[in-house]
């Protein structure tokens, strides 16, 4: 049985804005990860990512790499207790 993983990031860099979170909803889309994203109000952005661990890794390795258009400086990540969820949300 794969093992589930569930990530909270704090991307940091020029990653603000609609685009940003949609560019990542479609890459944990595309992985089947769930979770969701979110501007914070002092210019990082952060994420929750859950799912495969294999899965969530890719993500978070497409993350590290910085999206194009996204100049990700950083991305701070914690492993947090799984928490099965449905779909991948773009919250404001």
């Amino acid at each position: 049985m794969e093992q589930k993983l569930t990530l909270h990031l704090l991307i940091s860099g020029r990653v603000q804005g609609v685009w940003f979170r949609q560019f990542t909803r479609q890459q944990a889309e595309a992985y089947s990860v769930n979770g969701w994203v979110r501007n914070l109000p002092d210019g990082r952005v952060e994420a929750v990512l859950s799912g495969e661990a294999a899965a969530v890794r890719q993500v978070e390795a497409w993350l590290n790499k910085g999206p194009e258009l996204a100049s990700v400086a950083e991305v701070v990540s914690a492993e947090v207790e799984f928490q099965p969820v449905e779909g991948f949300e773009v919250r404001r």
